[in-house]
């Protein structure tokens, strides 16, 4: 048991020195004061994965050297530190900013295309909001204008793609949630939005679905005056639907709602 403790406390003990050493090592590296010796060191700390170090002497390298032979191989480490840190915001800021500033370098279209894929790293899950989705995509086929030759096009129209679809179950989800909350009047606008947007989306027969529902019952639920109207617009939505999917499984139903349409619809015209 002795044995083990004093294993243990050695064990600490050289755990202790060698982040002291290591400390005491960087603190050295972090007073040079020639800016070349600074820019090979992180170039040391960067080729090992050791970004927070790297980060930390790009980031002061920086401003001194700018205008310099080191400007553009400093802020190209500077800008991948930050992204490797996982701070994609700000990386790619940095990378639009590296194209702006070195138009002219061999890496401006990588960097155009990370400072895209930056914005599609942050765009959040669907149920979330999604102004960075519709920036990503902007970004994206931003990067495809400027560089129709690029190796990187494929890899950028998968991006759009995943995307786009992302944003297509966001809209699926707010058309039925609509729907669900008794508001047929927002679910209509949704669906039909939705339907002219995606319309090769695989809920685009669903969606059509839902829009002859809400129709039926939101003339259901309307005043007299507005009834007729309203059912017309129902029976419409559903022939149009019978026409482009005559063997959907929601056939049936849409055939119930249709004739209930009908009768409501005779009922209304010989009152008149």
């Amino acid at each position: 048991m002795l044995v083990n403790k004093l294993n243990r406390f050695f064990l600490y003990l050289l755990l202790a020195v060698f982040f002291l050493n290591c400390g005491g090592s960087f603190r050295k590296v972090t007073k040079l004061k020639d800016p070349y010796q600074k820019y090979l060191k992180a170039r040391e700390y960067y080729d090992k994965e050791d970004y927070f170090h790297a980060l930390t002497l790009f980031e002061e390298l920086v401003p001194l050297v700018k205008g310099d032979s080191l400007d553009e191989k400093v802020y190209f480490y500077y800008t991948y530190s930050n992204y490797n840190m996982g701070d994609y915001a700000l990386a790619g800021y940095h990378f639009r900013n590296y194209v702006r500033s070195f138009p002219q370098s061999k890496h401006a279209e990588e960097c155009a295309f990370m400072s895209a894929y930056c914005y599609y790293l942050n765009s959040p899950t669907y149920s979330l909001d999604q102004s960075d989705t519709k920036n990503a995509i902007i970004e994206l086929q931003g990067f495809m204008n400027d560089y129709p030759f690029s190796n990187r096009l494929d890899s950028a129209n998968v991006l759009v793609s995943k995307l786009r679809g992302k944003l297509e179950l966001k809209y699926y989800e707010i058309a039925k949630q609509y729907y669900h909350m008794n508001d047929y009047k927002a679910s209509i606008t949704a669906c039909n939005l939705y339907v002219k947007d995606y319309p090769d989306s695989p809920f685009v027969e669903e969606i059509n679905y839902i829009c002859i529902r809400a129709n039926y019952l939101l003339a259901v639920n309307s005043i007299e005056k507005k009834k007729l109207e309203r059912l017309n617009a129902a029976i419409e939505t559903y022939q149009k639907f019978v026409d482009l999917y005559p063997r959907s499984k929601y056939v049936k139903d849409a055939e119930i709602i249709y004739e209930s349409c009908r009768k409501l619809k005779t009922t209304i015209l010989n009152a008149e």
